[in-house]
């Protein structure tokens, strides 16, 4: 097997509507998620053991964790296909901000399932991946699959939406993490929402698309702004930027996202804005 290997895209919820806890310790939710065409990058190569290494400019975000999901992912698909820990060497190029809101562990996770199911010849089509990647989360199988879906229920119930259009897009983060179960915590203690999936828009077009996501929400967007008030001005600076048709938080976040009308106009912000913000984190991309 020659080195492999697979970009793990970055999600974004578009809108994200979450419920009051309930009695099995989870939040219900409806979300219409995208992917970008920017990751982080794996790559996998045949060793005696399973191994990881970490680069890139987020690397070191990783440092404490001692057993990711990457590792995880891989362990799980050997015990799945009988084999027990594959030999392995897999080297995650880390792009993306961690504790950002934009799915990328479990996306690394997806990722990984696919490389080492295509690198070793396994007998697992991409439904049969989708069901290991679910005991790794929530956002497991949505994240194996990276294709715009709604999702519902904790985030595993999947409805593939084939319509929506490439939407020119703007992902910025202030580089603060934010911690996804301080953000719920935070949700429960003052907030409120409603798990309702919306009706779709009448006509999938990149303006009317953005104009119905601008009756959306994203309910844990204030909490999570409570809780890092950086996310706040990313949000205010971001929305400022010439063109930006709709700004909004991604995920528990604390990354934010802007719509525009063109992908010329996204680039042209996001040059403004890490000129304007050379510390943060400024992606052009196209969310499909």
């Amino acid at each position: 097997m020659a080195a492999i290997a697979r970009l793990a895209p970055a999600k974004v919820n578009l809108f994200l509507h979450v419920g009051p806890l309930e009695a099995d310790g989870y939040h219900p939710l409806a979300s219409l998620v995208a992917f970008a065409d920017v990751g982080d990058r794996l790559t996998i190569e045949p060793a005696d053991r399973l191994s990881l290494v970490v680069t890139g400019p987020f690397a070191g975000a990783l440092d404490a964790e001692g057993d990711n999901l990457v590792l995880r992912a891989a362990r799980a698909l050997g015990a799945a296909a009988g084999i027990g820990e594959p030999g392995l060497r897999i080297t995650l190029d880390k792009q993306l901000p961690v504790a950002a809101g934009l799915g990328g562990g479990s996306s690394d996770a997806g990722a990984v399932l696919k490389l080492a199911r295509d690198g070793l010849g396994l007998p697992f089509d991409d439904v049969a991946l989708a069901d290991i990647a679910a005991g790794l989360g929530a956002d497991g199988p949505l994240c194996l699959h990276t294709r715009a879906a709604w999702a519902e229920g904790r985030g595993e119930i999947l409805t593939f939406e084939t319509h929506l259009p490439p939407l020119p897009a703007l992902l910025v983060n202030p580089g603060v993490p934010s911690s996804t179960g301080a953000v719920y915590r935070a949700f429960d203690d003052g907030s409120s929402g409603r798990a309702d999936r919306p009706p779709p828009p009448s006509v999938w077009g990149v303006a009317s698309v953005t104009a119905w996501l601008s009756v959306q929400r994203n309910d844990l967007q204030p909490p999570a702004v409570a809780l890092a008030p950086a996310i706040e001005k990313a949000l205010a600076v971001t929305a400022a930027l010439p063109g930006a048709r709709l700004t909004r938080m991604s995920g528990s976040g604390a990354t934010v996202f802007a719509l525009f009308d063109t992908t010329a106009a996204a680039e042209a912000a996001g040059q403004a804005l890490a000129a304007l913000h050379p510390d943060w984190w400024v992606q052009p991309t196209v969310l499909r």
